[in-house]
């Protein structure tokens, strides 16, 4: 089946077309497939630490029972493995399944890599909030992967030094930026945080919830729109705050940032339901001073998160076994055993909204062991994640985020030139790549 400017996204009533790539293929949906019968070796991409130990709970039941076993494959994450899925699957060996960031998603279905599984999991959507179910359907009716752990946005701070500076948890944005200027102002040698530009999920995660919609289509065409109101005012936002050093400009993850948040130069965080697992190595010294509340809103009649990092388990459109795959895709993220083993061995935290207060999740971590409520907070901030929009080339604009913002951050420049900047080098790549762009 030939494929020449136009390439599937969906292979539903909603079908949206788009530009060609560099890997054409004619995949299959769920269930085109061979006829499916008897016994079924699959074998999964994943990157996840301990999964060998996660699946050996399904090859021992329902996969026995089922005749279906899995054997796990470890792989590098990121877009590493994007490269590697593509590649094999152009060969058309890729892997029966997949772990995939959200953000990855657009880039596999777009090269026909993942297929459409949704008569295979349409039980499962009750199981996930809305905005975390949608990021593996693209907004469409097809279903392309099953949601496995996500990255709930949370604000992180110091409850003793809040309360030695006599500050107040900010609820809003702009509560948050007097907040900052309220501590430069009584300890000049301290910051409430740092604007960072090394972790592009970060910024996204910010624009997502100030309701960016970052890529959508326009009948067969993208349309690119990184440089929308939303992300302008974050863009502004941000940039305000370090041009008039209310807040720090250094990036995350240095040995200078572990430093400051250890020794309390730093006093709060912008972070996801994960952090606590980054504190205990950068900020060992300040174990049981931290607490976590929602992230603060743009209006307080607003209640909503973004979404730093999370993946998926996808099908794959070179799989010979396709319904058996999807069984166990679905069985991984939601069945109550496999959720508790994957918390357990690999230290996810369940896009299930079941496994998001049982088990693992009935005590807070190590680290916040003075905040109780912990995992209970964390939930309900979870189903207010906001809806998110990926596009084919996220990679491009990640790495335009990480130099434009990163100079932007340092020189305490123009935040809004480098989101245009972001948005130029997005487009530009998309029409070098044959993409349909509507602007």
């Amino acid at each position: 089946m030939p494929y020449t400017k136009r390439r599937r996204l969906v292979r539903t009533a909603v079908a949206l077309a788009l530009g060609a790539t560099t890997l054409a293929a004619c995949g299959t949906e769920s269930g085109d497939s061979e006829t499916e019968s008897g016994p079924a070796s699959l074998t999964y991409w994943t990157w996840t630490p301990g999964m060998d130990k996660v699946v050996d709970l399904w090859n021992k039941g329902p996969g026995k029972k089922d005749q279906i076993t899995v054997t796990v494959k470890k792989q590098a994450s990121g877009d590493t493995l994007v490269t590697k899925i593509l590649t094999a699957h152009k060969a058309g060996k890729a892997p029966d399944l997949v772990q995939a960031e959200y953000q990855a998603l657009p880039t596999l279905v777009s090269n026909d890599a993942l297929a459409d599984i949704s008569k295979n999991v349409s039980d499962a959507k009750g199981r996930f909030a809305d905005g975390v179910w949608q990021q593996t359907t693209l907004g469409t009716d097809a279903v392309y992967a099953v949601p496995q752990d996500i990255g709930p946005m949370m604000f992180y701070y110091r409850e003793d030094l809040f309360k030695q500076y006599g500050l107040t948890v900010p609820t809003t944005w702009d509560e948050f930026a007097e907040t900052a200027r309220k501590l430069k102002k009584a300890a000049p040698d301290k910051d409430l945080t740092t604007f960072s530009a090394n972790d592009s999920g970060l910024f996204a995660g910010l624009a997502q919830q100030a309701g960016a919609k970052w890529w959508t289509t326009s009948g067969d065409q993208w349309k690119v729109s990184i440089d929308d109101a939303a992300t302008q005012k974050v863009a502004k936002f941000w940039g305000g705050l370090v041009e008039e050093g209310a807040v720090d400009n250094q990036p995350m993850y240095t040995p200078a940032w572990n430093k400051a948040l250890n020794t309390g130069k730093q006093i709060a965080w912008v972070s996801a339901v994960w952090a606590p697992g980054t504190l205990t190595t950068a900020a060992p010294d300040t174990k049981g001073k931290w607490a976590m509340a929602p992230l603060p809103q743009w209006s307080a009649s607003e209640n909503r998160t973004g979404s730093w990092g999370g993946s998926s388990t996808g099908v794959t459109t070179d799989s010979k076994h396709q319904e058996a795959a999807a069984k166990f895709a679905a069985w991984l993220n939601t069945d109550s055993d496999a959720l508790n083993a994957l918390a357990t061995e690999s230290g996810i935290y369940p896009a299930a909204k079941n496994a998001q207060t049982s088990g693992a999740f009935l005590k807070p971590p190590a680290y916040f062991s003075n905040q109780a409520d912990f995992y209970t907070k964390a939930a309900d901030i979870a189903e207010t994640t906001a809806p998110s929009a990926w596009g084919p080339n996220v990679n491009v604009a990640y790495t335009t985020f990480k130099d434009a913002f990163g100079a932007a951050a340092k020189n305490k420049s123009d935040f809004g030139a480098a989101l245009k900047k972001m948005q130029a080098d997005t487009v530009a790549d998309m029409k070098k790549q044959g993409f349909g762009v509507a602007r």
